[in-house]
């Protein structure tokens, strides 16, 4: 940009500037202010400027431990009118948290009344709590006043307020502190005082020692819980990054009626009630079935979170799910940046202490100073009254005889040869400090002040010395301070193996699933007290599918838009034998008007099975079940393309491409031929031609045959049977022969088909009717001949689809026994 000459107005200089050099500038400024000045702490006492000034204010105005509480608002205002010229809240939110216990092992503030709650509950109003400085704040605070650091003028240039304390622990470590700035954020724990001393004190005697990771274990939370992986412990402590596992403290009991999980330490700052509240969701969405209750038993004497179980439940595979996906085990991800000489530095557990160890040092040589000074005037006045007590009588005529204080001055100094700070000392000196005692004491302080000035002097010319000085006042915070570990440290972080069944009790139920999509379970004793063979239904809808099932096994369920979806067992709401139930689309996210077509129910592990589906107008298609074992539940998959007027009719299993399939349209049209011209193919796909149907014709049944006769259900109620070898052997894709005589008064049409033996009975249902006749009470007939026995009530009728799980290429598995006709009996 052309550069052009300042434009001379009244108001002053106008002057043209690149907008992103005022915008790098201005930024520039603001990120050194709150890197520096705002959020992230000083290496040397580990506190931010808000913090500072809090504690600066309590101490300038006597707010300490030995005496009496103020009011919380008195020491906002003092560092808000004095120091920190920013909102009063961001003020006694800091003051705040250096008073909670749950977030310091050693609060800096002793607060009086409420100051919030590890339930993240906020703390009272200002105006009603009290607060003054806790015991340990004054080992930051001591020798404030000797000179030991730097001061600056305040916001005002009214006052001067310190730049750092003299801090005598290395308090950055064992606050814990975070921090957001521009560019930086910081994330230190709290770690254990007595450790982090004797490191310091290990690090006192010799810089490269190999013992300080020995001594420092890692971080120790004032809410306790075990810390996992000492790798990543090692990494921050090396690097200032690294990555651990806090995991709570629990416990398993178990009881007489019911299970427990007891926690008694949770991870640092997480919040309580918010984990309880999420442990809670769980329970109640059953997403880990066996969780009974949840309560919160916390109370004065500690933190305790009871978690009930059903008797036998799981236990350690619920605790495990519950470390996985709550906040009973967090992640907590070291970044170690404090500033270090104006500027922001990573550091890690060596750097950080020598950067301690290098403030304490200069504190104690400025302090030697301060001191040596002053007891350096103190001894030269002290040679001035001892020398003065031996001429007094001399000195006594002189001051009678001089005009004021100040010729009395004037004339000692001239001819005695005292210097203007002891003649000053001499003319004050009251005539009782004469006596011989007095003497006697002004000579004894001399003699320890020359003793005092040779020990700072040797502080100040041997570094030894001064180290040992520094050892010696850190063994006395040691002393002072007894710090008991709170938090376990582990080397391995464990891993969580969650086996999802292991969480569902192996209960038997008994399930039903409906063709409008309404899906439920219920206990045997419901079943059974029901009296009522049929779930309860919605006008317009009917039963397809039920049975006897166990909570572990999952159900694959079709719809008649060609989508698969698996549907976990315990997942379907409990209710009533005679409630409608859930939709299955709170499980699969489902269209309004689609409809289940068929249900097949899967128990681990299932292998050797070929689905086979049929459309209604006859696209057939065989695919291995395999695929469908791994569908994701809970989402519907494409298993059939379909056109947009076809739909999905129905679904079977074939264990093997031997078997036989037969087909029979809604006109009574119908086949049968090998599982093999059925080419096997991916769910994507849309399948083959089945059977060539006439105008106005659709596919109303499919089977896989076996040796048992064919049965036909004709739309008004009509039975027949027929042998299996009445259905013609073609080749697909046939139109096949009628099955029966049509007869123009009646008009028979198909509704479904079945194969049983003849001792066996069939389930027939229509809306809310059932029917179950047996095989043998059925007339065995020729397609050539109608229907023989009906049966009014099946209008529009179906067979019942039996639930009966899939494993290992059979229909059961070994040991599992068939549903008991008694439970579909009439009542």
């Amino acid at each position: 940009m052309t550069k052009q000459k300042p434009a001379e107005k009244s108001q002053g200089i106008v002057r043209r500037q690149p907008l992103e050099d005022i915008l790098s500038d201005r930024f520039a400024r603001y990120s050194r202010y709150i890197i520096q000045d705002r959020a992230l702490p000083d290496a040397r006492d580990g506190l931010k400027p808000v913090q500072r000034r809090i504690l600066y204010a309590m101490q300038e105005s006597g707010n300490t431990w030995e005496k009496p509480y103020h009011k919380s608002a008195k020491t906002v205002g003092n560092v808000i009118g004095n120091y920190h010229p920013h909102g009063d809240s961001s003020v006694y939110d800091a003051m705040v948290r250096l008073s909670q216990d749950w977030k310091m092992n050693f609060p800096l503030v002793d607060m009086q009344g409420n100051n919030g709650s590890i339930d993240d509950d906020p703390a009272a109003a200002m105006r009603y709590t009290e607060a003054r400085l806790a015991p340990i704040t004054g080992m930051l605070l001591q020798d404030i006043d000797r000179d030991t650091g730097e001061w600056a003028p305040n916001f005002s240039d009214e006052k001067m307020e310190p730049t750092v304390l003299p801090a005598r622990y290395p308090n950055l470590l064992t606050m814990g502190i975070s921090g957001i700035a521009a560019g930086y954020a910081t994330n230190i724990p709290p770690h254990n005082l007595t450790e982090i001393l004797d490191g310091a004190i290990e690090l006192a005697k010799n810089p490269e020692s190999k013992k300080l990771y020995e001594i420092v274990k890692g971080p120790d939370f004032p809410t306790g819980g075990i810390v996992m992986g000492r790798e990543g412990i090692r990494s921050a402590f090396d690097t200032g990054r690294g990555k651990i596992i806090i995991r709570s403290r629990c416990e398993i009991l178990q009881g007489k009626t019911v299970d427990q999980i007891i926690v008694t330490e949770i991870p640092y700052e997480v919040v309580k009630s918010s984990l309880v509240k999420k442990i809670d969701d769980i329970r109640l969405n059953r997403k880990a079935e066996g969780i009974l209750d949840v309560r919160d038993e916390s109370d004065r004497n500690g933190l305790r979170i009871a978690i009930d179980l059903k008797k036998g439940a799981p236990a350690d595979t619920i605790l495990n799910y519950l470390y996985k996906n709550t906040d009973l085990q967090i992640s907590f991800s070291y970044n170690m940046i404090a500033i270090v000489n104006r500027r922001p530095v990573l550091l890690g557990l060596r750097q950080a202490l020598l950067a301690f160890l290098t403030h304490r040092r200069e504190v104690i040589r400025r302090r030697s100073v301060f001191d040596l000074k002053k007891k350096q005037d103190r001894a030269h006045i002290l040679e001035g009254l001892i020398k003065a007590i031996s001429i007094m009588d001399e000195i006594i005529a002189l001051i009678r005889a001089s005009r004021d204080k100040a010729d009395a001055k004037a004339q000692l100094v001239e001819r005695f040869a005292f210097t203007p700070v002891q003649a000053e000392a001499i003319v004050m000196m009251r005539l009782y400090r004469l006596s011989h005692m007095d003497i006697t004491q002004l000579e004894q302080e001399f003699a320890q002040l020359e003793a005092e000035m040779a020990r700072l002097e040797k502080i100040l010319a041997q570094p030894a010395e001064l180290n040992k000085v520094m050892i010696a006042e850190l063994r006395e915070v040691r002393k002072q301070f007894p710090a008991p570990r709170k938090s376990e440290i582990v080397d391995e972080v464990e891993a969580i193996v969650i086996d999802p069944m292991a969480m569902i009790p192996d209960e038997p139920v008994m399930a039903a699933v409906t063709r409008q999509g309404y899906v439920k379970r219920s206990s045997l004793r419901s079943f059974n007290a029901s009296g009522v063979q049929l779930p309860g239904l919605r006008e317009g809808d009917e039963a397809a599918a039920l049975g006897e099932l166990r909570t572990r096994d999952q159900l694959l369920v079709f719809t008649d838009r060609g989508r698969a979806g698996l549907v976990p067992v315990w997942q379907l709401e409990e209710s009533r034998w005679k409630d409608t139930g859930m939709h299955i689309s709170a499980l699969l996210k489902t269209e309004p008007s689609e409809q289940i077509a068929g249900v097949l129910v899967l128990r681990q592990p299932v292998q050797g099975l070929q689905v086979i589906q049929i459309s209604a107008h006859g696209q057939i298609k065989r695919t291995d079940i395999a695929e469908f074992t791994g569908l994701k539940p809970g989402r519907l998959t494409v298993s059939m393309k379909l056109g947009d007027l076809d739909r999905l009719q129905t679904v079977t299993v074939s264990d093997s491409t031997r078997d036989s399939i037969g087909i029979v349209s809604r006109q009574g049209m119908g086949l049968q031929y090998a599982v093999s011209q059925i080419p096997q193919s991916g769910m994507k796909t849309k399948g083959v031609k089945g059977l060539s149907l006439m105008p106005d014709d659709e596919i109303c049944a499919m089977h896989v045959l076996k040796d048992e006769p064919v049965v036909l259900l004709a739309q008004d109620g009509s039975l027949k049977r027929l042998r299996r070898e009445e259905l013609p052997e073609l080749r697909r894709p046939a139109r096949g022969i009628r099955l029966f005589k049509q007869v123009k008064t009646r008009g028979y049409a198909i509704s479904d088909m079945d194969c049983l033996p003849l001792h066996e009975s069939v389930q027939l249902a229509s809306q809310g009717d059932h029917s179950r006749i047996r095989a043998a009470e059925i007339p065995l007939m020729t397609p050539a001949s109608t229907f023989s026995r009906h049966t009014a009530s099946l209008e529009n009728g179906h067979f019942l689809q039996t639930l009966e799980p899939l494993v290992n290429g059979d229909w059961h598995e070994e040991g599992d026994q068939p549903l008991q006709p008694s439970l579909f009996e009439e009542a």
